[in-house]
């Protein structure tokens, strides 16, 4: 049985439901699509993440779990995402604090246009500079494009390969599927989410009119 929330677990819970709220609202994360989570301890490692099949529109603290590296619920009631593998992907190669990922249109539209050419760049939009570490709109970000799969282990290695493969990349694309970014915190994280979707709805509307 599940025991209820931990302390630690409370914080994290509430910011992560008024975040994935908010990603609804703003058309990102529609219906149960989407999920959320954060670090909560490094040793041993405990994640927060959002329970599986939650409307976002209603996300609560009580649909955060607490969860061990290896993907057992520790804390809290219900199952955690299915795609679980790929935030402690994340977690484990990128020391992310925190990972967000989201279902936009923009992000569905570009991943299916550029499949063929393994991701594309995004270059000399002043937004860029909301990335960590990013000073200057003359950077260009690769985004990385990985075909989508129900196979979640089969998935999480395609993950793993495509982090150790652009190691300066801050998101990735499932293709047909939605955006993964992180951050060291969440806020952070939040922060790559809106700069990611801000960015990919410029680029979209870019690609479409030259159609």
């Amino acid at each position: 049985m599940n025991q209820p929330a931990s302390e630690s677990l409370s914080g994290v819970a509430h910011d992560l439901a008024e975040i994935g709220r908010g990603f609804y609202y703003r058309g990102w994360v529609l219906g149960t699509s989407g999920n959320f989570s954060a670090v909560i301890n490094r040793e041993p490692l405990r994640l927060a993440i959002t329970s599986s099949s939650v409307d976002k529109s209603t996300l609560a603290a009580e649909h955060i779990l607490e969860i061990d590296v290896d993907g057992n619920v520790l804390a809290g009631s219900g199952r955690s995402s299915a795609e679980t593998p790929l935030h402690l992907a994340v977690v484990r190669l990128r020391g992310a604090g925190a990972v967000l990922h989201t279902h936009s249109v923009w992000s569905n539209i570009l991943s299916d246009a550029h499949f063929g050419d393994g991701g594309f760049s995004i270059e000399g939009y002043e937004m860029l500079k909301g990335l960590d570490g990013v000073t200057t709109h003359e950077h260009r970000e690769w985004l990385p494009i990985i075909e989508n799969s129900q196979d979640m282990k089969e998935l999480a290695v395609s993950v793993e390969a495509t982090l150790n493969e652009h190691p300066r990349s801050h998101g990735f694309l499932l293709r047909r599927h939605g955006l993964y970014t992180w951050g060291r915190d969440i806020a952070e994280a939040k922060r790559h989410v809106e700069i990611f979707e801000f960015l990919m709805e410029v680029v979209g509307r870019r690609y479409c009119a030259a159609k």
